[in-house]
């Protein structure tokens, strides 16, 4: 039997007139005077090989069943292709059907809708863009990977399964073995969880952010990379249930030091898709979004601006004075919504920005306080004045996305993050374990969490969150 060629490796391959074997699915067939092609696409590349072979020595049956969707195995010499845009193709002396496809095949049709693909999602991975994306989330997982063991990071795994909440949202999905229609509870209708599986209340994790604090303080520099879950009933292009995170974690990092590992990590990435995806970015920017390749060329050539959020609002409100509409408030003290974000990196800037300095009462507990002047507002990041306590929060903004990276550096005196604890009234129950760390050999220290699919969608040129994950989870959507 002969040695499988995977196809893109074939239509690299020069050894033209030698035999070769290749499998994968059929993307198309057509005939004409007596002689068919087939173009077969296996998944390892964007690029279909042609497969071309004369009626006459194949069988009838065999030539009916070479369908759209169809599995083949295909034996034949490999030659030089007369045709525009295919340096080879294959002559076939044998064809074997692998897997037949009959015609109820969801994907026949072309221009399929994004909502129709995702009904499908068992199979809209053959399609030629989500063949892209897959690539390319794969690309963008090698190089998350290879930029934190080239700096000196260690990969650090953090539960899934928690008894906390990082961000004190309460917006968790629980994780049980109890028998829901029959649950004990106590006089005041709580329910009793001494006979479930951890003995008490456990749910999916929102972010490692806190256990990879205390791997950064026992090993320096951390990473995770990993699932996280958020219960929140959002049907918008940039939300999920289930969706993976990306959260570095580094002792002895400031504010100005964290802005620079967020930006050299953005880039690196951004250059290794450029570098590694170039056939798939070429599709996706034919096909989805023709200015994408420029846009990922231009994160690289641009210094990210670094913007307090107080003179963002400013920015914000000068452009409202001018007749800008936003429909959203956009006053001190309010958490920017997205279209806030975008006018700032695409219309004000035109470049990717790093907003600083948030107002404390809209960020965690856990981010590190700016120092308070006599007036009671803050000074910030290169001097800048708030009217009222901030934090020294690092997000990234992005054009088409909004914000991709939340960071901060964290508060690492005990008694200032038990003021914080008590001034929100904030259950520490299950944190105890977190404010050990300030108490026994604390450390400045910083980080950031940057969602992976968000990455995704800037680096493909996709528009929904939803299209850039296999088998995405949304409320009221958990098939596949």
């Amino acid at each position: 039997m002969m040695k499988r060629t995977k196809v893109i490796d074939a239509l690299k391959c020069t050894a033209y007139g030698s035999d070769i074997c290749v499998k994968g699915w059929v993307r198309s067939k057509r005939g004409s005077k007596g002689i068919f092609f087939v173009a077969l696409n296996d998944g390892s590349t964007i690029k279909n090989i042609q497969i071309v072979g004369d009626d006459a020595n194949f069988d009838e049956e065999t030539l009916k069943r070479i369908t759209t969707g169809a599995c083949l195995s295909v034996v034949g010499k490999l030659v030089e292709s007369p045709a525009a845009g295919q340096a080879s193709e294959i002559q076939a002396t044998a064809i074997e059907i692998l897997g037949d496809c009959d015609n109820t095949y969801p994907l026949q049709k072309k221009g399929a809708s994004w909502e129709y693909l995702r009904t499908v999602a068992h199979l809209r991975p053959r399609t030629n863009t989500f063949g892209a994306i897959l690539r390319i989330r794969h690309n963008m997982a090698m190089a998350i990977h290879t930029y934190f063991h080239e700096h000196g990071y260690f990969y650090f795994h953090t539960p899934l399964i928690t008894a906390s909440d990082c961000e004190g949202a309460g917006n968790m999905f629980q994780v049980t073995t109890k028998n829901l229609y029959d649950l004990k509870k106590d006089e005041q209708g709580k329910i009793i969880y001494d006979d479930d599986f951890f003995g008490e209340q456990t749910s999916l994790t929102v972010s490692g952010q806190l256990e990879g604090e205390l791997g950064a303080t026992a090993l320096g520099a951390i990473y995770t990379f990993g699932p996280t879950f958020r219960a929140e009933n959002s049907n918008t292009p940039r939300h999920l249930a289930e969706f993976w995170m990306i959260e570095p974690e580094v002792a002895f990092l400031d504010q100005e030091e964290l802005m620079d590992l967020e930006e050299d990590f953005i880039k690196y990435c951004v250059k290794w898709a450029l570098d590694n995806c170039k056939d798939d970015l070429e599709f996706l920017n034919k096909m989805i979004d023709k200015t994408l390749i420029e846009r990922l060329e231009g994160v690289l050539k641009e210094t990210f601006v670094r913007l307090p959020y107080t003179e963002g609002i400013n920015i914000l409100q000068e452009a409202i004075k001018n007749g800008k509409k936003f429909e959203f408030p956009c006053n001190w003290g309010d958490d920017l919504a997205s279209e806030h974000e975008r006018y700032l990196v695409e219309e004000h800037f035109k470049k990717p920005v790093i907003m600083t300095d948030y107002p404390t009462a809209i960020k965690s507990f856990y981010m590190k306080q700016n120092p308070a002047t006599p007036e009671g507002g803050s000074v910030g990041y290169k001097g800048c004045v708030a009217p009222g306590p901030t934090m020294q929060g690092t997000d990234v903004l992005f054009p088409s996305i909004g914000e991709i990276i939340g960071g901060s550096v964290r508060e690492e005196s005990y008694d200032k993050l038990m003021a914080e604890v008590k001034r929100r009234d904030m259950d520490m129950t299950h944190l105890w374990w977190y404010l050990d760390t300030r108490k026994y050999g604390s450390c400045p220290h910083a980080g950031f969490g940057l969602g992976f699919e968000r990455l995704i969608l800037f680096v493909t040129g996709m528009q929904n969150i939803r299209d850039v994950i296999p088998f995405p989870r949304t409320p009221r959507n958990a098939e596949f």
